[in-house]
C-alpha cells in the first residue's frame, strides 16, 4: 500500500500544533486520557520537538480534508526535570546510553479507526526518522503496550528493537515494551512511503 499512496502530512509548529492534537485525540475512544493543547506545549516548550499530522479525504465525501494520524516526538535531556521522563531515563538507563548522545523519545501518536491498516503510521515514522537525522539525533525510543498489535507490527517491520518489556502480571495484553532504533544517514534510503510534507505556518 505504502507504495502506491501519496501520503499528505503537515509538520506544525507548537501551539497550532498542540491545537491540533487537542482535536484530533477527539476522535480516539480508546484514549483514556486526552491530552490538552496547555499539556502538549507545557511538554514540548524549551526541548527540541517534532509535530506531525498526516491528512486524507473521507471516503464517502472526497472533498472533504480530515486528520487521521498523528505523532509528536521530542528530545530527552539528561539530566531530566519532568518526573515522567526522569521515571522513563530510570527505567531505560541499562538499554539506552543518553549521555552524550540525542534521544528522541516517540511520546504520543495514532491513527483514526478507518484510516488504520493504510500506512499513516509508517509514513509519519519515516518522516521523523528523516527529521530526527537531518537534527543530528543519534536514537529514536518508543514506549508502547503489548496490545497495539499493528503498531509493533510497524515498528518490526521498521526494525525498531524491543530493548525492555515490563510484564503486567493481571493482564500481559497491557505490558509495557520498550523498543530502540539507533539512526544512520543510510536508513532514510529504505523508506517506502512517498510523502508530500508541508510546515506550518506557511
Amino acid at each position: 500500500m505504502s507504495g502506491s499512496v501519496e501520503y499528505r502530512i503537515t509538520h506544525y509548529d507548537l501551539v497550532q500544533g498542540a491545537l491540533e492534537i487537542q482535536y484530533i485525540e477527539e476522535f480516539f475512544g480508546e484514549f483514556p486520557r486526552k491530552k490538552t493543547a496547555a499539556e502538549i506545549v507545557r511538554r514540548l516548550e524549551g526541548r527540541a520537538h517534532l509535530i506531525l499530522l498526516a491528512t486524507a479525504p473521507l471516503p464517502d465525501d472526497p472533498g472533504s480534508i480530515v486528520p487521521v494520524s498523528f505523532k509528536v516526538a521530542h528530545e530527552i535531556k539528561v539530566p531530566e526535570t519532568e518526573p515522567k521522563l526522569v521515571d522513563l531515563v530510570h527505567r531505560l538507563g541499562d538499554y539506552v546510553t543518553f549521555q552524550g548522545r540525542r534521544v528522541l523519545y516517540t511520546w504520543i501518536g495514532g491513527t483514526r479507526r478507518d484510516w488504520r491498516g493504510k500506512g499513516f503510521f509508517r509514513a509519519l515514522t519515516e518522516q521523523q526518522e528523516l527529521w530526527a537525522i537531518e537534527q543530528g539525533f543519534d536514537e529514536i525510543v518508543v514506549k508502547t503496550k503489548n496490545k497495539f498489535y499493528d503498531m509493533r507490527g510497524t515498528l518490526d517491520h521498521l526494525r525498531f528493537e524491543v530493548v525492555q518489556y515490563e510484564r503486567y502480571a493481571a493482564d500481559n495484553a497491557e505490558s509495557k515494551v520498550y523498543l530502540s532504533k539507533k539512526l544512520m544517514a543510510e536508513m532514510i534510503s529504505r523508506h517506502r512511503s512517498a510523502k508530500t510534507v508541508v510546515q506550518m505556518p506557511v
